[in-house]
């Protein structure tokens, strides 16, 4: 029998998923489209591997054992799985068609939406995924202020200029990676010691899961104008989450250029750019960023419907109360336990992020146990918690009896050296992402 979300006996049988994996290793390379969703994060041995179907805020594996999602297709899903407004909205449009030989009338509707909730989208521009519209931005900037150099901060994607900088670029020819530098988030002075006349843009996320100083991104938007360089805010995580109208509107700030995708199609391939009509002018004549499926009409209608759902529920507001519950339960819990020097919950409400550290222990150890423990109760988790609408009070009350009932054997554990032998699967892999090291470099350096 297939587990369901309780204190199941055991783990959850995978055979299936296995059996799947077997089959994709002969044909796919790599096996997953996305690292974060790959096997290598997850407990190779004990933790699904291919998902079925979702509903809500729960989803089924391949062998019909049921979670509570905490990852929500690694962000996509911000309202949650099968909304039905969002799938009536796109089978709707089906009807019609789905991508066609001339401009569909959804690409005007929703840049006029965008318009009105993003402060700074004087010009809308589509395509599919983050990376080619943080692609789409850096190219106009760098057309736009005729200078070659990028600053970035955070993730920005697979594509060259940014891969270029992190610890996985092999392929991407040297010229190009030296024009990418990377600096410290809130580290303003860092910044104003390199800008010079070589800088197009500075890109980067407008939090992740460290807060900004007090003046940072107005600051950062203030030194930037002063040089003639552009302020890109990649927004994949704070667009239509934090705020209806992302960071910009969060925090008061505007970009020049501003990029998204999470989030704001629930789970359905579309990406957006929004920026300065006389940049974003570039585009039609000097500057090259088009493809087939930009304007395919299923995506567009999925996001109509998710704004005017957003709008409706205020999301946002929901977003940010369910996470700071669970949030500062969790803050409680580690408090009561004595173990906030071991574990906290970071991050803004709508998206944090849990860590785990002790001395002479691996932190990916402590997280592998973390979650084995968790997928023996029903609850799929990556070490954050990507909150949903759908996220409900009894879903965020039985994950705080969950964790109140693992913390304490995790700190026995980690008081007997023995984390490692509780282990059933392997180890969780690092993420790729972290760049090598900061590597701004000051003026005439």
């Amino acid at each position: 029998m297939s587990n369901s979300i309780q204190f199941n006996t055991n783990l959850p049988s995978i055979e299936n998923s296995k059996s799947w994996y077997e089959r994709g290793k002969k044909v796919q390379m790599p096996i997953t489209q996305t690292l974060a969703k790959g096997p290598g994060q997850f407990s190779k041995g004990v933790a699904p591997v291919y998902i079925q179907k979702g509903k809500g805020a729960h989803v089924w594996d391949v062998d019909g054992n049921e979670y509570l999602d905490y990852n929500m297709g690694i962000g996509p899903l911000s309202l949650g799985y099968c909304i039905p407004e969002i799938d009536a909205a796109i089978q709707e449009q089906l009807k019609d068609g789905i991508t066609f030989s001339l401009m569909h009338p959804l690409e005007v509707e929703v840049a006029e939406i965008l318009h009105d909730i993003i402060p700074n989208a004087e010009v809308v521009k589509y395509s599919k995924t983050g990376a080619d519209v943080t692609t789409a931005a850096v190219r106009v900037a760098r057309a736009f202020t005729g200078r070659e150099k990028v600053f970035c901060c955070g993730y920005h994607g697979w594509h060259d200029w940014y891969i270029g900088i992190t610890s996985r670029n092999n392929g991407i020819p040297e010229g190009i990676k030296d024009l990418s530098f990377t600096f410290g988030y809130n580290d303003i002075e860092s910044i104003k010691n390199a800008l010079d006349e070589t800088v197009a843009c500075v890109i980067l996320e407008p939090f992740i899961f460290e807060k900004p100083k007090a003046g940072f991104l107005q600051e950062l938007a203030d030194i930037c104008q002063a040089n003639g360089t552009l302020l890109i805010f990649d927004e994949m995580w704070t667009g239509f989450r934090i705020a209806l109208g992302g960071a910009q509107e969060f925090f008061g700030v505007k970009a020049d250029l501003a990029t998204f995708s999470k989030a704001c199609a629930n789970g359905m391939p579309l990406a957006i750019l929004t920026g300065r009509k006389d940049v974003m002018d570039l585009f039609e004549q000097d500057v090259f960023s088009y493809t087939t499926f930009g304007g395919e009409a299923l995506s567009l209608a999925a996001c109509k419907a998710t704004i005017a759902f957003m709008k409706e529920h205020e999301v946002a507001k929901a977003l940010e109360e369910k996470g700071a519950w669970l949030q500062n339960e969790y803050t409680k819990l580690a408090s009561l336990l004595g173990m906030s020097h071991i574990t906290s919950c970071v991050g803004y409400p709508c998206r944090t992020m849990l860590t785990y550290q002790a001395e002479g222990q691996n932190p990916l150890a402590l997280k592998t146990f973390m979650q084995q423990e968790l997928l023996q109760k029903g609850i799929l988790w990556g070490g954050f918690h990507n909150m949903s609408y759908s996220h409900t009070q009894a879903d965020l009350d039985y994950t705080m009896k969950a964790y109140a009932e693992i913390l304490p054997r995790l700190q026995v554990a980690i008081q007997t050296n023995t984390v490692e032998s509780y282990l059933e699967g392997e180890l969780l892999e690092a993420v790729f992402r972290k760049v090598d090291q900061h590597n701004i470099k000051p003026k005439n350096a």
